[in-house]
């Protein structure tokens, strides 16, 4: 039987990120998918073991201790017997496996007790009537930009201001850190404002001139703020990058079928159509 393989937009609708997330997940070294050409791909061990990461991170376990945790499960783990056989969950920063027979801590092996991890994890009596705000992660221990890139990556969704400080941070730490650059361009992006996405865009591509995405997050935010021939050339660049990038084939032939250059338009919506059809 042919195992199922995902792409990387096909874990992000699970998990309901964006596939830049994913791609950061895999960049911070929670799974190792294997390689088609430029793009990811993911079995389903790889997909339970994001899902598990993400929710983990949402629980506020410090990505350092999340990474060291799964890698040390996964190697602990009988031969054979999938992420998905056990129970993970989180306390107080902790990773916490259960199987049917045993609980226990996978950084240091270390067995509980089941009767307090239930103490653990039971919910309280009576709810409250409001929920207590969640705390921030933890700051990195260490000047690791890594870590402060990885924390930048849990911020984003609560609390985007401490997100933009902690990739800020790595960058003072790692001028080098082009998916920093990167992160900061797509949330200026997001949040109205393509001038400063651009400006992030370059700074990342002068320390990785050859990343497809960043090339086609570029063009987007030049089209947003009316540099249409420049939008241009950076599409182009990212398809001659990653000749099945569909969405810069596609959005490449509107660009140009608006610039009168039709025929390459109609050679790029050609290719896009090919490319959808494979999936």
């Amino acid at each position: 039987m042919t195992q199922q393989l995902f792409r990387t937009a096909d874990v992000a609708r699970v998990l309901g990120v964006s596939a830049e997330r994913v791609r950061a997940m895999v960049r911070a070294g929670w799974c190792q998918p294997d390689r088609a050409g430029r793009s990811f791909t993911f079995d389903f061990q790889d997909l339970v073991l994001l899902r598990t990461a993400h929710g983990l991170a949402a629980a506020r376990v410090p990505a350092r201790r999340l990474k060291r945790a799964l890698s040390e499960l996964v190697r602990q783990l009988p031969a054979g017997r999938p992420l998905s056989g056990v129970r993970i969950s989180a306390d107080g920063g902790r990773v916490i496996v259960r199987d049917r027979d045993s609980v226990w801590q996978p950084e240091s092996g270390q067995l509980l007790l089941d009767f307090a991890v239930d103490e653990l994890t039971r919910p309280a009596s009576a709810p409250a009537l409001r929920a207590a705000p969640k705390p921030a992660p933890p700051a990195p221990d260490d000047d690791s930009a890594a870590e402060w890139f990885d924390r930048g990556v849990v911020l984003e969704d609560e609390d985007p201001e401490a997100a933009r400080a902690a990739y800020q941070r790595a960058l003072e730490i790692d001028p080098g850190l082009a998916d920093a650059y990167v992160n900061l361009g797509r949330m200026a992006h997001e949040a109205g404002d393509a001038r400063t996405a651009v400006r992030c865009y370059h700074l990342a591509l002068q320390r990785n001139e050859i990343d497809p995405v960043t090339h086609y997050n570029l063009a987007l935010a030049l089209e947003d703020i009316g540099e249409r021939s420049d939008a241009a050339s950076h599409y182009r660049r990212a398809v001659a990058l990653n000749p099945s990038f569909a969405d810069a084939h596609y959005n490449l032939s509107q660009l140009l079928d608006r610039l009168g250059e039709k025929a390459e338009s109609l050679r790029h919506l050609v290719r896009y159509r090919q490319l959808v059809r494979r999936k």
